[in-house]
C-alpha cells in the first residue's frame, strides 16, 4: 500500500531524511516513532507530496507521488497533526467542499457525516462557523473529512493529540477498521503506550535514520516499546556526537 525507497531530505546543510526505507501492507496499522526533530513529519509530507525528495521514490498502492500524483492521491487520505482548516465556513460546508474535490456522492456524504458526526459528538456543531471550534472540534472535523472518500491509505501526523478519551477510543476503532477491510494506516506518535496497544509494526527514526523496524513482537522481544525507544536512543547519540 505504501513503499518508500532511500528517501532523502535536506534542508539547507540539515540532513532531515536520510535514506529511509520501508513498506506498509493493506491491512497493517503502521506506528512511525521518534523524538521531536527526528524526521517523522518531514517522512509524511513526502509521501503526501507536500515536500519534494532530494532522492529516493514513495509510491501509494504502487502509483509514484511525484510522478503520478493524482492517482496516488485519490487513495490516501492525510491528518496532519495542527490541522489548518477554513475557519470562514461552517462545518458542514467544510465537509461538502472536501467531499466535491474527492467527487463523493451526495448519498454517500450525507450517510458518513451522519455516522462520524454523530460518533464523535459533533453533528450539533456542524452549523457553526469552524473559527467557533476548538483544537479538539478542529481534530474531529479534519478527521470526518479525511474519510469522507473512503482512503485505502491513511496518513496521520500525531492523530491523538487533542482528543478527548472517548474520541480517542473512537479513532481508534476507526483505524482498526481501515485496516480490517484491506486499508493501511501509517501515523508518527510520541505516545509509546498507544503504539504498543495498535500497531501491528513499528519503525523508529533517529536523526532522519532508520534505527529499527518490524512486528511488535519482533522489535520489542521480552521488553516495552518505551524500553527499546530509549535504548536506541542512546545508541545512536553518541556517534553522531563524535
Amino acid at each position: 500500500m505504501l513503499k518508500i525507497e532511500g528517501l532523502t531530505k535536506r534542508f539547507g546543510d540539515k540532513l532531515a531524511v536520510d535514506n529511509l526505507t520501508l513498506s506498509v501492507n493493506p491491512g497493517e496499522l503502521y506506528g512511525f516513532i521518534g523524538h521531536n526533530g527526528a524526521g517523522k513529519s518531514t517522512t509524511i509530507k513526502a509521501i503526501c507530496g507536500l515536500l519534494t525528495p532530494d532522492a529516493g521514490e514513495i509510491t501509494v498502492g504502487g502509483y509514484s507521488i511525484t510522478r503520478e500524483p493524482l492517482e496516488a492521491k485519490r487513495l490516501l487520505a492525510y491528518l496532519p497533526d495542527n490541522p489548518d482548516l477554513y475557519n470562514f465556513m461552517t462545518g458542514i460546508k467544510y465537509l461538502n467542499f472536501i467531499a466535491d474535490v474527492y467527487g463523493v456522492p451526495a448519498v454517500e456524504r450525507r450517510e458518513c457525516i451522519r455516522e462520524y458526526g454523530d460518533l464523535f459528538e459533533l453533528t450539533g456543531e456542524l452549523a457553526q462557523p469552524v473559527s467557533s471550534y476548538s483544537h479538539g472540534m478542529k481534530q474531529k472535523l479534519a478527521l470526518i473529512s479525511a474519510l469522507l472518500h473512503a482512503p485505502r491509505l491513511m496518513i496521520m501526523d500525531e492523530p491523538f493529540v487533542g482528543l478527548d478519551p472517548k474520541a480517542s477510543k473512537a479513532v481508534r476503532d476507526i483505524l482498526r477498521g481501515v485496516c480490517d477491510n484491506g486499508g493501511a494506516v501509517f501515523f508518527s506518535t510520541h505516545v509509546l503506550e498507544v503504539a504498543e496497544k495498535l500497531c501491528d509494526r513499528v519503525a523508529i527514526i533517529s536523526r532522519g535514520r532508520l534505527v529499527a523496524s518490524g512486528g511488535m513482537e519482533e522489535v520489542l522481544g521480552s521488553e516495552s516499546l518505551e524500553d527499546v525507544f530509549f535504548e536506541l536512543e542512546a545508541r545512536a547519540t553518541p556517534s553522531e556526537m563524535q
